[in-house]
């Protein structure tokens, strides 16, 4: 399957490693004049389901480790049920500023996909409700949508329950 070259292509790591697994994905870009949206604002600008769009969160646990939790933009984490599923005693959000160091990526383009670093990573498990759902592209201004399952495969993560109440967006 070969891929046309197009000088305006936004050839982000997470576009690159979605590519060369030969998932299927789309991107779609917005305006972030501010150079940072809010998740629903993107979901907004975007015309999309905020249940559907999906944030980065990079928290560190008492291990020290690094996990990644990927929720609902709406939605908000829940640490405790996120220490449990990652086998931590306590997990808290990484501070902002270490955000590129730890993951290679910028506040508000964080990608689960191409991250430095592999680390152990969860989806709320909201998005097996969903036949895509959509994330960052890996900068800011431009987000992917491909299958639940594609981004699991990338990531070597894992469904779970990480969010703070209980409604499922079905």
């Amino acid at each position: 399957m070969a891929k046309k070259k197009d000088k305006h292509a936004h050839k982000t790591n997470a576009v690159r490693i979605v590519e060369a697994e030969g998932i299927p994905y789309k991107l779609y870009e917005y305006d972030a004049p501010e150079g940072f949206l809010d998740g629903v604002s993107v979901a907004d600008a975007l015309h999309q389901n905020p249940a559907q769009v999906f944030k980065t969160l990079v928290t560190v646990g008492s291990s020290r480790e690094c996990h990644v939790c990927v929720i609902p933009v709406c939605r908000e984490l829940d640490l405790k049920k996120a220490a449990k599923h990652f086998g931590e005693k306590k997990l808290e959000m990484i501070l902002a500023r270490d955000i590129t160091k730890v993951t290679g990526y910028i506040k508000g383009g964080c990608s689960p996909v191409g991250m430095k670093k592999q680390y152990t990573t969860a989806i709320d498990a909201s998005a097996a409700n969903f036949d895509t759902i959509m994330v960052s592209g890996g900068k800011v201004g431009l987000q992917m949508e491909l299958a639940a399952e594609g981004l699991l495969h990338l990531t070597g993560g894992a469904l779970a329950d990480l969010t703070a109440n209980e409604e499922t967006g079905a």
